[in-house]
């Protein structure tokens, strides 16, 4: 069982690892790139990432860790220098790339580049969606508003459609009780007129009876 052993197996002794490891960091601190296994890149990544954390830090305790590490002065003191220039200072990680190169001939072992981002970071593009969703949110009040003011227009007219009918039927009624004692005032002269009739054919009926 391989207890209290963290990490790849690369074929080789505690030992002989170290030094590749070493030696591999070494160079790509150098050379911003170098061509190795995959398993290896990957297995020296976080040696790296901890090399920029302590450059970035930049005191002399971290100084002296990255020497211990590395076993170069002057590759330290390189490193320390391009990151006090700017190197880096936008990026929180994710300071090495590894593009893959396909199997190796021979012993068909992935091939791999490693190489370091020195690119600076782009900004997101997810940052402007916040701001459309705030700018959004606040231009949907007044769309509630703008809606609501034809509501309460719709309700103003409402009630002046239905007062519209009642006086309509008013005016109806009016007009048909007008008719109505128009008529009843006609039936009353024809009457008047009859009976006046009758009258003044009696009376000559009486004058001729005189005579």
């Amino acid at each position: 069982m391989r207890h209290y052993k963290k990490g790849r197996k690369l074929g080789t002794d505690t030992s002989h690892t170290k030094a590749m490891k070493k030696s591999l960091v070494c160079a790509l601190l150098a050379n911003d790139r170098i061509k190795t296994v995959e398993s290896r890149a990957k297995e020296i990544r976080p040696d790296v990432d901890k090399i920029i954390t302590w450059a970035k830090r930049g005191d002399l305790h971290s100084r002296r860790l990255a020497i211990a590490a590395l076993g170069d002065k002057e590759l330290v003191r390189e490193v320390f220098e391009k990151v006090a220039q700017g190197m880096f200072q936008d990026r929180q990680g994710g300071y090495t790339r590894i593009m893959k190169l396909g199997p190796r001939k021979g012993d068909d072992a992935p091939m791999v580049i490693m190489e370091m981002v020195t690119e600076p970071v782009k900004a997101k593009k997810e940052e402007a969606k916040p701001a459309a969703k705030k700018a959004a949110k606040k231009a949907a009040p007044k769309k509630v508003e703008k809606t609501e003011e034809p509501e309460a227009q719709a309700e103003e007219k409402a009630p002046e459609a239905v007062d519209a009918p009642a006086e309509e039927a008013k005016a109806e009624a009016v007009e048909a009780k007008a008719e109505e004692a128009a008529v009843e005032a006609a039936d009353k002269a024809e009457e008047a007129a009859a009976e006046n009739a009758e009258a003044a054919e009696a009376e000559a009926a009486e004058k001729e009876k005189a005579e």
